[in-house]
């Protein structure tokens, strides 16, 4: 089959502004349990959040969302890493959910803040305690020579800690909150005639939903 061939109508919903809650973190709230409960993969936190620097220059990656609420989407990350450098210099993001299964998309777009050392420490140590060392061990998207260097650093992180009950939090490791001012909620319908909602944070705080053509 041709690339171009490849293809396939999405018809298993639809989407009208009555199903629409008026808060859309409410409303991702609701799809996102829909996409939990369908166990689509096994990172249903699976998100990509592309990133620019300072000349406009874009990258993204998948993340781990960690967790959400009225104030927008938390993740963490190597502090000294790309991205996080990226929204250091211009503090503006995308997050993407893709769950294609169920024929959804959820867009996020906002500005960015960086966590207190008080919700980083709280998250940091509730991971897995080689999950802490792994932050320790990794200079996160700095070049290594090969797996062996890199399997070195964490065996010495490792024995570095093998007395403390407790790891401490690396100064280089937190979390990013993204407070979006915009989100934008797709569902797939036949011939290509999607459905697309923009909810758009007004200066009162209130959100302007309107429907957008496919």
């Amino acid at each position: 089959m041709k690339l171009e061939d490849i293809r396939r109508d999405y018809l298993s919903q639809q989407l009208d502004r009555n199903d629409l809650l008026e808060d859309p973190m409410l409303q991702f709230e609701q799809w996102f349990d829909i996409a939990k409960l369908a166990q689509l993969s096994s990172d249903p936190t699976a998100m990509v959040v592309a990133t620019a620097d300072a000349r406009g220059r874009v990258s993204q990656r998948v993340v781990l969302l960690k967790s959400f609420a009225t104030d927008g989407l938390v993740f963490y990350t190597n502090l000294r890493s790309k991205k996080a450098q990226q929204l250091a210099d211009n503090p503006q993001c995308s997050a993407h959910f893709g769950w294609l299964p169920l024929e959804r998309q959820v867009i996020f777009e906002g500005q960015v803040e960086f966590l207190s050392a008080a919700e980083n420490a709280a998250y940091f140590h509730s991971r897995p305690r080689a999950s802490q060392i792994a932050a320790w061990a990794s200079a996160q998207s700095q070049a290594v020579a090969d797996r062996t260097t890199l399997d070195q650093q964490y065996q010495q992180r490792e024995q570095e800690f093998t007395q403390l009950e407790t790891i401490p939090l690396p100064e280089h490791w937190g979390g990013i909150r993204i407070r979006p001012d915009y989100v934008e909620f797709w569902q797939g319908r036949a011939s290509r005639l999607h459905d697309r909602f923009g909810y758009q944070r007004q200066t009162s705080g209130a959100w302007q939903i309107t429907r957008l053509q496919p």
